[in-house]
């Protein structure tokens, strides 16, 4: 097989040929030591494009948001959090093996949550509670919607009046602002720390940023060493994040079309139920309605015929469109499905 159609998830974008490129010629040095001219310009872009201090190159996403909950908060700290976030749901409980602190997870829908939720469970000061010591968001949020920026305004208002600091895992806020219209800088301006991926839709091949003041980036970058984080000739790496930067985001509506391209010609075969409230970015999410099929069946098939997905979590499908993702795949995978139920 010459080539797959991996619908798997965005982060199996490969760098393309400017990245390279860019990769090649970079101008590197020692960032533990701080001399990596190519690391300084992407975190000096990083944190003027969502209107930072300063911002800090990792390796990860998940590296970068437990790297914000150790610098935010003290060990026994409890850190709100809605309970379908990628904190929670897919980052190996490290909160508590790393950082020491709980999480108390709020009732959310699709990120969403209430204010209501948030003063019912924030705890007040007693010698028997924890210290709340941080509230997360996600958005764009793991379920493929949106979280609406007047949902988000009101967490703000809660957080500062009690003056908690807010983590934004913001691993695609770049498809969010794609999403809502709105330059990415709004969706960043009031959260404390800000994360966000850059080897997902932006197709750079390794790291992530995580952005705030410069007092709170000073105090990550020590214990970014402290976890074995901290990376010698990284401009390598960070080349290929510029690029990301000067060329990836714009386009990233393309893949938010084609998902929904995907998303209305899958609806079209028997059997198929797309969940329509979760189409806001690059993800099309499905649950198949027959009670003799088969969830494995359907990915070998799949996969026989040249085509990756992931079997289905809770019984929902994700399919994920990308920059290596065309309208002709997503015609090739639609009637390969439908040859299977065929």
């Amino acid at each position: 097989m010459n080539r797959w159609i991996d619908l798997r998830s965005d982060t199996v974008t490969r760098p393309t040929e400017a990245m390279l490129e860019a990769m090649r010629y970079a101008e590197v040095g020692d960032d533990v030591y701080g001399d990596d001219p190519t690391v300084q310009e992407l975190e000096r872009r990083s944190a003027a494009m969502l209107g930072k201090e300063a911002a800090l190159f990792v390796p990860s996403g998940t590296f970068g948001n437990q790297l914000a909950i150790l610098t935010h908060t003290r060990r026994g700290d409890e850190v709100l959090i809605p309970e379908s976030n990628h904190i929670v749901e897919h980052e190996c409980g490290a909160p508590a093996a790393l950082a020491g602190v709980q999480l108390r997870t709020l009732p959310d829908d699709r990120g969403r949550v209430e204010p209501d939720d948030l003063a019912r469970l924030h705890r007040i000061e007693d010698i028997h509670y924890p210290r709340t010591g941080l509230v997360c968001l996600e958005n764009a949020h793991s379920s493929g919607a949106v979280v609406p920026l007047e949902n988000i305004a009101a967490v703000v208002r809660f957080a500062r009046s009690l003056s908690i600091p807010l983590h934004l895992d913001g691993a695609r806020i770049f498809n969010a602002a794609v999403a809502l219209g709105v330059p990415a800088e709004v969706l960043a301006r009031d959260a404390d720390s800000i994360m966000f991926c850059l080897s997902k839709g932006l197709c750079a091949p390794i790291g992530s940023l995580l952005t705030g003041r410069e007092e709170f980036i000073h105090r990550a970058r020590k214990i970014r060493k402290m976890l074995g984080g901290g990376m010698r000739q990284a401009g390598y790496l960070a080349a290929a994040g510029l690029v990301c930067l000067e060329t990836m985001i714009d386009r990233l509506a393309e893949d938010h079309l084609n998902a929904r391209h995907l998303a209305e010609r899958l609806g079209g075969i028997e059997r198929i139920e797309i969940l329509r409230d979760r189409l806001d970015i690059n993800m099309v999410f499905f649950r198949v309605n027959h009670s003799a099929f088969s969830s494995g069946e359907l990915v070998r098939f799949l996969l026989a015929a040249g085509i990756k997905i992931n079997p289905p979590d809770r019984g929902v499908f994700r399919l994920v469109t990308h920059y290596w993702i065309t309208p002709a795949d997503i015609d090739c995978c639609v009637e390969a499905v439908r040859r299977f139920f065929s």
